[in-house]
């Protein structure tokens, strides 16, 4: 049996996000990743977080990142 991966990141939009329109991803859009690892996922949170390679300059991406476990 594979070990389950305990370390997750929810994904969340913030109030007022223009995806978060019904005909879009609506309001309770949420998504979850998980790691193997606490260590594993702060990485990825904070990478997530981070300004991006190929976007424009001072684009941040638009999501709330929380840390969880299961």
């Amino acid at each position: 049996m594979s070990e389950q991966k305990r370390y997750g990141i929810r994904i969340t939009l913030p109030q007022g996000d223009p995806l978060a329109l019904p005909h879009l991803l609506g309001s309770d859009w949420e998504s979850f990743r998980w790691y193997r690892s606490a260590e594993e996922r702060n990485r990825a949170m904070e990478d997530m977080g981070r300004e991006h390679q190929f976007s424009r300059k001072g684009d941040i991406p638009s999501i709330t990142l929380e840390a969880v476990d299961r």
